[in-house]
């Protein structure tokens, strides 16, 4: 990688302060990334194909469970990972986490008891809040519940949400 000294006096930015990693770094990185997170997108799009080949736990509590989940969630709240996951998941099958959102890391916890307990596990970026966000189904006591697509952060013409 090249890096040059900048002259004295002129400002560096912020996001140059420290230099992007070297370009096979960077490339185990974001390897590394994608193997231990999914997103809402292409949850999505996999269940919408048909047989994913990965079942998806919702780490919430029973309360948060009720109120909405996703559609063929797998209800399994993290403290209760230890005891009940080898009843309800399949240990050749992988699994993707989700919890509420980004604010919150009872999916990363889940995850993290899922895989000291043999599983392969994903967590879902974003949560059921990014999930709602993007306008796809929630599974409420009053049946599927889908709400308009965040302008914000989804497109409202049914595209992929970030064009990937």
């Amino acid at each position: 990688m090249t890096t040059t000294t900048p002259q004295p006096g002129t400002v560096v930015p912020a996001v140059l302060a420290v230099p992007p990693a070297p370009p096979a770094e960077a490339a185990a990185y974001f390897a590394a990334r994608l193997a231990f997170h999914t997103d809402v997108a292409d949850v999505h799009a996999a269940w919408q194909a048909g047989n994913p080949g990965f079942t998806v736990v919702d780490s919430r509590s029973r309360a948060a469970w009720e109120q909405g989940h996703l559609p063929g969630a797998v209800h399994l709240p993290t403290a209760l990972v230890p005891e009940r996951a080898a009843a309800l998941l399949d240990p050749a099958v992988p699994v993707v986490v989700y919890c509420w959102g980004p604010g919150c890391d009872g999916a990363t916890r889940a995850a993290l008891a899922l895989a000291r307990q043999g599983h392969r596990v994903k967590e879902m970026l974003g949560g059921i809040e990014y999930w709602i966000r993007e306008g796809f189904p929630v599974q409420t006591p009053h049946g599927l519940v889908r709400t308009p697509a965040d302008p914000l952060t989804a497109p409202t013409g049914g595209g992929a949400a970030c064009g990937c």
